[in-house]
């Protein structure tokens, strides 16, 4: 990866962040997540101490944000009419 990175997505907790980055592996875009280690440690997740970014090489950085965001679109049940 490059020395240059982008911040695609942050969550508040390391939950979220390993969905995305998971999604981003699975695309090919290699990633990593930033966090603050006490909030890691110690399992804190108030005033900022649990948010986790991901971040990639800014080359791909486009691409992953599309990517991110159909994965928050809104699922669509199925009517249930079985005709």
């Amino acid at each position: 990866m490059s020395d240059e990175f982008c911040v695609v997505y942050e969550s508040q907790g390391p939950l979220g962040a390993e969905v995305a980055r998971s999604k981003l592996e699975a695309a090919g875009i290699p990633c990593m997540l930033k966090y603050q280690a006490v909030g890691r440690a110690l399992g804190l997740t108030v005033d900022g101490l649990g948010r986790v970014q991901v971040l990639v090489a800014c080359a791909d950085a486009e691409r992953a944000r599309e990517l991110l965001v159909e994965s928050d679109e809104p699922y669509d049940e199925p009517d249930g009419d079985t005709d």
